[in-house]
């Protein structure tokens, strides 16, 4: 009775073991039969991961192009677009202008009066800032030679009486 259970433990050793074995080699690749070919990264998965990734990255570049498109629209919609050449540089622009002629500043725009008289305009006080004295210009006073002035709040403008020149930094039109 003892040997029909030895071959009976026998038997089932040896098939365990064989389907062990299958399962494991029929499991994973080898150096012959790969789960993935290189052949297969190299002309197939590779190129379509990079055409997406530059379909996604040119998507992106676009939206951000429009973005930034919009943003600067909503800034001249805001009144920050300037007329001047330089566009608000650090150099100061040598501007002339005849006896009538109005200067809207913008916001830190900086004058330095050369020639001739100007006068400022503006609905509240102060109007300019004088920054060779520290201390403040109203509306309808006329500007010195020679000092630096700088509007601080929107909506200020000049008018020159006579021809004028002034040296002028930030952003500015002249009408």
């Amino acid at each position: 009775m003892k040997k029909p259970n030895k071959t009976i433990r026998l038997g089932a050793i040896a098939l365990s073991a064989v389907l062990l074995g299958t399962g494991a080699s029929l499991a994973a690749g080898d150096q012959s039969d790969p789960l993935v070919t290189l052949s297969y990264l190299n002309q197939t998965a590779i190129p379509q991961i990079v055409k997406q990734v530059e379909e996604k990255t040119a998507a992106r570049q676009k939206e951000l192009e429009q973005n930034f498109t919009n943003q600067i629209n909503q800034y001249k919609q805001q009144g920050g677009q300037t007329t001047n050449p330089s566009g608000g540089s650090a150099a100061y622009t040598l501007v002339s202008m005849t006896s009538g002629q109005v200067m809207s500043l913008g916001v830190g725009c900086e004058i330095l009066p050369r020639i001739g008289t100007i006068t400022v305009k503006a609905n509240t006080t102060p109007a300019l800032i004088d920054l060779s004295t520290g201390g403040t210009v109203n509306s309808g006073s006329a500007l010195t030679k020679n000092h630096l002035y700088m509007a601080t709040i929107a909506d200020r403008t000049l008018t020159a009486s006579g021809d004028v020149k002034l040296l002028v930094r930030g952003s500015y039109s002249v009408a």
